[in-house]
């Protein structure tokens, strides 16, 4: 199972988004996401995350926290992302390879081009929820079915479309 790393760094209302337009066959092409990648052999999530948000951004957080653990199901392939927060962080932000990085007001972060569970675990997050565990279930693109810590979700309601 893919094992990754996804850091949500918000700081006056705003929160660093990675636009994914520049890395060729990306998963994520056109779509917003937070700092984050894959776990190397004998990195914990948490060495993963401080390294990825460095490579990415030139950025240390120096105040974060480890928020849930979120599993990817599709047809093609399934991942386990360690989801993280950050409110403060060290360095000189510069350009990302990856896509074009940008700070988003954090209240519009769900109506940006975002994975449809992006908008479940995001509304969790700044909702305060405790550490949660969230399995998303895809059909391609469209988000078919969800847990929250071994819980149905209506998917609809998830979304905030009831």
């Amino acid at each position: 199972m893919l094992q990754t790393t996804l850091c949500y760094y918000e700081r006056d209302g705003k929160t660093l988004m990675l636009h994914r337009v520049k890395k060729k066959n990306d998963v994520n092409h056109d779509k917003w996401i937070g700092i984050g990648g894959k776990l190397e052999p004998g990195e914990t999530p948490q060495d993963c995350m401080l390294r990825e948000f460095a490579e990415e951004t030139g950025l240390t957080p120096t105040a974060w926290a480890y928020r849930g653990v979120v599993t990817f199901i599709s047809e093609d392939w399934t991942e386990e992302m360690h989801l993280f927060s950050a409110t403060a962080a060290d360095g000189t932000l510069r350009a990302c390879d990856e896509g074009e990085l940008e700070w988003v007001q954090t209240d519009a972060l769900t109506r940006l081009p975002i994975w449809e569970g992006d908008k479940v675990f995001l509304r969790l997050m700044r909702q305060g929820r405790p550490f949660f565990h969230l399995t998303l279930v895809y059909e391609g693109e469209r988000l078919a079915g969800a847990q929250l810590d071994g819980q149905a979700l209506d998917v609809r309601a998830a979304l905030g479309d009831a």
